[in-house]
């Protein structure tokens, strides 16, 4: 390995750690934490071509953005520099989603008033994720009635391949309202990866998604069946880290691997934390199969999205200023605030919204971060002790 090659690698290494130990609030967030950080400060990137990255990822199934830091990672150091960047801005989240499940498991925190409190949490969050997404995603009167359809057909049939299934019919749909829409010319990414890799990228991506369910039925080894499930979680999910919430329930606690209680108090605990929201798979998975389990869980989680960034990227170029690519682009992703809408519902408002105080506090925490502008940080923090509090009430 070339000299240059290695000092690149280090490069992406510290600053996607660093990206992983300060970036909290979201997928949105993160955005912008890139933006400054790659974009504004090292000009590793144009302004376009973050733009067309950020709406690949937007268009591909898994942690949006964990793909764009890949695909900065790779276009800065190649196919290693992405995987790089995944670990240096995930690892941070894994380690201490671990330690939070071990947390759980050792002291019974399940009921305690600041797990509740965490629970509030996600629902101002997640309100706050789909009134923003809702504004951008949603401005017309059919990407409207897209995404309320989706999040009615998401509340009343919850299949194993039910979103994946509404997301490509959102995606058709998107081609045949917005076939006529024009596309400006753009710039072409420098990727330093060959066709012929992203085929095999894809192919791998493909085959694990295919073979993995039948070999969880011949077999009968339980880190097969955790990997087939939350493989299936991250190549079937669009939207990210909240809509992924309504499938990893289906996998993990209709499994009986997981209770509610102690998913919702992990996906709250996720908020807290900076990184990716998808860690909390390494939370689930310690629950279930202590280190062993969060290893498998993390990586099957997460390996489809590398794969899909690495397979498409190269083609990128080409189908980005495709009309019927763009339709179905908009389609998708009214489809998932529609998604998003449902998840807000059941389980988050059904679990955590029991009496009126716990609306209250979902009220004020919502208008904190909302209107105050507060750190996300702050919030968790404060629904923590509102928790603590309507438990003493």
């Amino acid at each position: 390995m070339k000299r240059g090659t290695i000092a690149s690698l280090v490069e992406v290494l510290a600053v996607s750690t660093k990206l992983g130990l300060t970036s909290f609030g979201g997928p949105i967030a993160h955005l912008g934490y890139f933006h400054n950080e790659y974009i504004r400060r090292r000009k590793w990137m144009d302004e376009r071509s973050y733009a067309d990255l950020v709406a690949l990822c937007q268009f591909l199934p898994g942690p949006a953005s964990s793909q764009v830091g890949i695909g900065i990672g790779i276009v800065r150091a190649g196919l290693l520099g992405g995987l790089v960047a995944w670990l240096g801005f995930t690892l941070p989240s894994i380690i201490a989603l671990v330690a939070f499940a071990f947390l759980l498991q050792g002291f019974d925190l399940g009921n305690t008033g600041w797990i509740h409190g965490l629970k509030i949490v996600a629902v101002a969050i997640v309100a706050h994720a789909i009134l923003g997404m809702g504004q951008k995603l949603t401005p017309d009167r059919n990407r409207a009635t897209i995404a309320v359809i989706a999040a009615a057909i998401t509340l009343y049939w919850q299949a194993a391949y039910s979103q994946v299934i509404i997301i490509a019919a959102a995606g058709l749909i998107g081609v045949w309202l917005y076939r006529m829409k024009t596309v400006e010319g753009t710039p072409d990414l420098n990727i330093r990866i060959s066709r012929s890799l992203a085929i095999s990228c894809l192919v791998i991506f493909l085959t694990l998604l295919i073979v993995l369910p039948f070999l969880r039925q011949w077999g009968n080894m339980e880190w097969i069946a955790m990997f087939d499930s939350y493989y299936r979680a991250g190549s079937l999910v669009f939207g990210g880290g909240h809509v992924v919430l309504p499938l990893l329930e289906n996998e993990v606690v209709f499994t009986g691997w997981v209770n509610e209680s102690d998913f919702l108090a992990g996906y709250s605990a996720a908020q807290a934390v900076p990184g990716p929201l998808f860690t909390i798979a390494s939370y689930l998975g310690t629950l279930s199969g202590g280190l062993t389990g969060a290893i498998v869980a993390t990586t099957a989680i997460f390996l489809p999205a590398f794969l899909l960034v690495a397979g498409i990227l190269p083609f990128w170029n080409v189908l980005r200023n495709n009309s019927k690519i763009q339709g179905a682009l908009v389609g998708i992703n009214a489809a998932v605030v529609g998604i998003l809408l449902a998840a807000l519902y059941d389980p988050l408002w059904t679990s955590a919204i029991v009496e009126s105080g716990d609306f209250m506090l979902a009220a004020v925490l919502f208008i904190m971060l909302v209107f105050w502008k507060l750190p996300p940080w702050m919030i968790v923090v404060a629904g923590a002790l509102g928790g603590m509090a309507l438990e003493l009430i």
